[in-house]
């Protein structure tokens, strides 16, 4: 599945352009994943009675409560 929005360009925390090839494709074949799954549970969720507004909020809040755990 191809995202519907545009990638960044990918910065460090220094703010350095991370270039390596190999790094970006598999970021780029992880946030399809995630799309994708995402996509999924989405629908699936519609089709179960969910509200719409409901499901992306709590969609979204998941994603802003991810850990970091190489945070120092």
């Amino acid at each position: 599945m191809a995202l519907k929005i545009e990638t960044p360009v990918w910065r460090d925390p220094q703010g350095n352009v991370v270039a390596c090839v190999e790094k970006l494709k598999v970021m780029q074949e992880n946030l399809e994943e995630i799309a994708q799954l995402a996509q999924d549970a989405f629908e699936d969720a519609i089709l179960m009675g969910c509200d719409e507004r409901q499901v992306r909020a709590f969609l979204v809040r998941m994603m802003e409560s991810l850990d970091n755990p190489y945070q120092a």
